[in-house]
């Protein structure tokens, strides 16, 4: 039999099964004609379904069986059957994805116990048409009602039987607790500047242990951490209540609810985080620990603050598996993460690190310290806040109100025999000072500044007043970085390369081919349709050697010249170190570009480079790995710190 034979034989023998529910006695043959089943297998499955007493959906019950697709020899996975039952059907296979959902508006499409009996799931509602989400391709009866109905054109697309399941319980669950949680409150006062006005009126607010108000909390952390968010947002306006989630650095819309819910919601994550329930005059910090359904256990810092319409809080995750990581899976190459651990293994100095906030500062720091943590080392922390608790880890919560700051914790912790002292942040004289003379003393410290690179570190403390002698004597080095998302492995395309113009303007002041080929963003199921899954650091190392103690220890220092100087001693700038993660295909020229400050050079004003002989030798390893290649702009510009062979790594 032909290949069209056989697809009208089994597009006839799916049509006899229309108005009836899928059956694994059904799709078997189907399977088998469509050369993804062989026929030796359909005695041995016939007879299991013959013993299993309640087989629930066929497409779940196939995929259990761990079946190899007759025609390829890959696994007849769900998302292998549904793609197919797609095809025959004729129906658009989609992932249900709750971030995109407006469950307040879904929920009130069909009943519950209507979408339970008919196996569907509203996902989106619009001006003239309603998309639903089935499991039953076949069954057909409840379009026409629901037409009827609501006056709509029913667009049906194809899910995952699981998630249909899943999602409609906690949908409908979550809709349902709005709805009874905004029954039973009334419209929030005092929180509102707007609603000053409204003083006089009675009621009451709900309470923040209303049952409905602990489902809703829970189905946020719930979603936040299956979402892999690193920070939740819970935002007052004046009409309703935002909730947002930020996933690979990026905030995503999730949720609105109505002010008296946001507001109940609020006091509860209040109450857990032993915070001030009453006080909403006043910014406040506050903790909680709680546990994933896995097991494994999860802080978040609460932060609250005043506005307008109510307070704000902002909820930041910290997940012990992804804040203490090792060194390679944080995007360190080889180069860098050598030149890292001679900074840290050094026995005393000062080892800086820089960024703006959201750069990964505390995940490098954590990650340091877990390495550097032994029997035989002391290593104590003053951290504002601690971000996250660690059993090998002295950890000291700075508290100002009763004068414990910065320098007063590291005061104290001179008196407590440390190896390895790490001061959360120096934000004035006197925590420099003090971390000066922590190094001073015979410690290793390290620490974090807010700049945009690693030669303004330098300057920096030069600023705050710490001696050019002082800082010769105990820098050991500065680590600049930046956290760029990276392209997902499930869906990432190759593209025919870059532009010349974007080339150039990542690696100015630079100059260099560009790479034969990179991967452009595409999105699939795995990556929740954006291209990109997870984020890795880029890095711009600075360490200190004579050129630049003399420079630092002049009459007047300046950043250009030690930032030249740096240069041509061979730091990597951040854009560089980009371009590397680029060439390798782990992300875009766009996404360097979007998150690395440019390079402020001026090819006339570079120092002369003694390393071109290394230069070639790593324009000779990227021509043969198909990566970038890069050769200074003239003699006299520095040797781009390996451009080249860093784009490799």
């Amino acid at each position: 039999m032909d290949q069209s034979t056989r697809s009208r034989s089994t597009s006839s023998n799916l049509k006899l099964e229309h108005g009836r529910p899928l059956t694994v006695e059904g799709l078997l043959p189907a399977l088998v004609a469509d050369g993804l089943l062989a026929s030796s297998e359909l005695a041995d499955l016939r007879q299991s379904v013959g013993m299993t007493a309640n087989t629930g959906h066929p497409l779940v019950w196939l995929a259990s069986r761990k079946l190899k697709a007759a025609d390829s020899g890959k696994a007849l996975d769900k998302e292998r059957l549904l793609a197919w039952l797609g095809q025959r059907s004729g129906l658009e296979v989609v992932r249900i994805d709750p971030l995109r959902i407006d469950l307040s508006r879904v929920a009130e499409v069909v009943s519950s116990q209507y979408a339970t009996r008919h196996h569907i799931l509203p996902l989106a509602v619009g001006a003239h048409q309603v998309t639903i989400a089935t499991a039953e391709p076949f069954c057909t009866a409840w379009v026409g009602e629901l037409r009827r109905s609501l006056g709509k054109e029913i667009v049906r697309v194809l899910a995952d039987p699981d998630d249909i399941a899943r999602y409609a319980v906690e949908f409908y669950t979550l809709a349902h607790s709005v709805r009874t949680a905004r029954g039973n409150g009334s419209m929030p006062v005092q929180s509102n500047f707007e609603q000053l006005v409204e003083l006089g009126r009675s009621g009451r607010n709900l309470d923040a242990n209303d049952a409905h108000v602990v489902t809703i909390v829970d189905w946020l952390w719930e979603y936040a951490f299956e979402q892999r968010a690193s920070d939740i947002h819970l935002e007052p306006r004046r009409d309703v209540g935002t909730i947002r989630f930020r996933i690979d650095g990026v905030l995503h819309h999730v949720y609105q609810v109505p002010p008296t819910v946001m507001l109940a919601m609020t006091s509860r994550i209040k109450l857990l985080g032993r915070m001030d329930v009453v006080e909403k005059r006043r910014p406040q910090d506050g903790r909680i620990k709680t546990r994933m359904s896995d097991g494994r256990e999860i802080e978040l810092r609460l932060s609250t603050l005043p506005t307008a319409f109510g307070e704000k809080l902002v909820m930041r995750i910290f997940d012990p598996d992804v804040l203490v990581r090792d060194f390679e899976s944080l995007g360190f190459s080889a180069h860098e993460l050598a030149t890292w651990r001679r900074m840290i293994d050094r026995p005393n100095g000062i080892v800086l690190v820089t960024g703006p906030t959201g750069s990964g500062k505390t995940t490098t720091l954590y990650s340091t310290l877990r390495a550097l943590a032994s029997d035989e080392v002391n290593v104590c922390t003053v951290e504002d806040p601690i971000e996250l608790v660690d059993s090998s880890l002295n950890q000291t919560q700075v508290q100002p109100g009763i004068g414990l700051n910065f320098a007063a914790g590291v005061r104290a912790l001179m008196r407590q025999d440390p190896d390895i002292i790490m001061i959360g942040e120096v934000r004035d004289l006197e925590t420099a000072e003090m971390a000066m003379q922590a190094a001073l003393t015979g410690h290793l410290v390290l620490t974090t500044l807010h700049t945009n690179d690693a030669p303004s570190a330098v300057t920096r403390l030069l600023e705050l007043g710490i001696p050019g002698h002082l800082l010769n004597a105990t820098l050991v080095g500065v680590l600049a970085q930046r956290l760029v998302r990276v392209l997902c492995p499930h869906c990432k395309s190759a593209d025919a390369g870059l532009a010349a113009e974007q080339w150039r303007a990542l690696i100015h002041p630079y100059r260099g081919q560009a790479p034969a080929r990179v991967y452009r963003p595409v999105g699939c199921l795995q990556c929740r349709m954006t291209g990109f899954r997870g984020r890795a650091g880029i890095y711009e190392l600075l360490q200190m050697d004579e050129g630049l103690k003399a420079e630092i220890g002049s009459s007047a220092p300046s950043l250009d010249r030690i930032r030249r100087h740096a240069v041509a001693a061979g730091l990597r700038p951040l854009r560089v170190a980009g371009a590397g993660k680029v060439a390798s295909g782990l992300t875009t020229c766009e996404e360097v570009l979007r998150v690395a400050p440019p390079v402020d050079l001026k090819p006339a004003d570079m120092a002369a480079s003694p390393a071109r002989t290394e230069l070639a030798n790593a324009a000779h390893a990227s021509n043969a790995s198909n990566a970038a290649e890069a050769e200074p702009v003239e003699q006299g510009a520095p040797p781009a710190t390996r451009v080249a062979s860093s784009l490799l790594i």
